[in-house]
Formats: C-alpha cells, sequence, structure tokens
C-alpha cells in the first residue's frame, strides 16, 4: 500500500478577482475556470485527495457561493470547510482566517489557481528533517521575471528574494505552496489585511527557521490567458 503523507489539511487561496482571465473566463472565481467540462479546482482536489489529505479548507470570496454550491461539504472521502472572507484580506489576512477553521498543528497552504504536482510525503519530511517553522515550496525555471526570484542556501534555507521583473533567466520562485505550523501566524498580532509574501516572508523570513524544499513536478498558473489555454491541453492529455 502507498504511504499517504503526513499532511492531512489543506488550505487552498480561493478567493481571488482573476482580473487577468476576465477575457476568457467571466462571472466566476478564478479557481472556478473551466478546464475541459470540469472546474480547475476539481482538478487540485482530485490530487489532493490522492496524496491522503482529509481535510480543505477552501477560503472564499469574491463569488464563493459558486465554489460552495458546486462543491458543497464533502469531495471524495475529504471534508470541505469554507472560511469566507466579508472584504479582502489579502493573502496573509486569508490564511489567518482559515487556520481558524483548521484541526491540525501542521497545515498546508495552496493558491486555488495553481496546479503544482508535489509528492506532500517528500515536502512533510523535509518540513520535519529541517525542523521547519514554515517550509516554502520552490520551483526552478528558465524566466523568473513573471514570478520573482527566491534564494536559498546550500541547505536551504531561504536567505533572500528579488521583486518580479528585477531579475531574468533561470532560477529559483515561490511555487504559491507552503508548509506551516499554525502557531507561527495565529499566536501573533498582524493587520487584519496583509500579504504574506511583502509583509511576512521577505519581512521576517531571517527571524525564523524557513526552508525552500525545490521539487520539479508538473507547475502551471491559470492567471494569464496563454496559461489557462496551455492547461486545457495539458490536462486532455492527462499531465
Amino acid at each position: 500500500m502507498k504511504k499517504k503523507s503526513g499532511i492531512k489539511e489543506v488550505i487552498i487561496l480561493a478567493g481571488g478577482f482573476g482580473t487577468r482571465l476576465q477575457k476568457v473566463v467571466k462571472d466566476v472565481p478564478k479557481p472556478m475556470a473551466e478546464i475541459n467540462g470540469r472546474p480547475f479546482l476539481s482538478y487540485l482536489l482530485d490530487y489532493y485527495e490522492k496524496q491522503g489529505v482529509e481535510h480543505i479548507i477552501l477560503s472564499i470570496g469574491y463569488l464563493g457561493k459558486v465554489i460552495r454550491d458546486y462543491f458543497g461539504e464533502k469531495f471524495g472521502k475529504m471534508t470541505l470547510s469554507y472560511a469566507l472572507e466579508e472584504k479582502p484580506l489579502g493573502t496573509g489576512g486569508a490564511i489567518i482566517h482559515s487556520l481558524r477553521y483548521a484541526q491540525h498543528d501542521l497545515v498546508m497552504v495552496v493558491n486555488g489557481d495553481t496546479m503544482f504536482k508535489i509528492k506532500f510525503e517528500e515536502v512533510y519530511q523535509f518540513h520535519l528533517k529541517k525542523q521547519s517553522d514554515f517550509t516554502m515550496v520552490i520551483r526552478q525555471v528558465e524566466d523568473v521575471s513573471r514570478y520573482g526570484s527566491v534564494f536559498l542556501s546550500e541547505e536551504g534555507r531561504i536567505v533572500g528574494f528579488a521583486e518580479k521583473n528585477s531579475h531574468s533567466g533561470a532560477g529559483y520562485i515561490n511555487g504559491g505552496v507552503y508548509l506551516l505550523n499554525k502557531n507561527l501566524l495565529t499566536t501573533r498580532s498582524f493587520p487584519e489585511k496583509f500579504s504574506i509574501e511583502k509583509d511576512f516572508f521577505e519581512k521576517e523570513y531571517n527571524h525564523y527557521n524557513m526552508f525552500g524544499k525545490v521539487c520539479n513536478g508538473y507547475f502551471i498558473d491559470i492567471g494569464i490567458p496563454e496559461d489557462y489555454q496551455k492547461a486545457q491541453i495539458d490536462f486532455a492529455k492527462g499531465i
């Protein structure tokens, strides 16, 4: 029997407006963009269930009712909970709000518009081995300019970040997948609305044990029309 990961709970950030996709996807949240007749989000849920996840917390805002009405309270064997943002809270505020629904101390956080095929068990073991407070899953790409860069030490510790378009060429990027110990964020005081990337990662990476786990599995961000169309082709091939 395939060994299941120690990661049982995932927060999916699914409250984005999807402004760059408005020309091709309208009136639904970005994770509900249709890929070959199915919402993108359903592919994510399929993948996470196969990784042994038991509880999904969906952080919803803009048109969140569309997600809730479609999926309900269960997906396969997984239980679904919904953390509704009454107003935009930023990525950091959304995560903290969602953590109120978390039942485990260790929680994975993912972006609802990105598919990054990683092995949860590998990330889990890396997190434990490094005694990490926060593990960011890192992807190597040919051109970092669209995303911004993450810099790692030889042991994998995060040692810096660079803005979008400040560097080009091959390098490491934030893959939008995080494994964190819940009390890292819930025992501190943050503004109600803040960016996890700008206001926490980039300012405080050297104050905590923050590590980057490099994974090179399939990666796509459907946030722009070109990659949304690419997903249609890739997913039809079963990638």
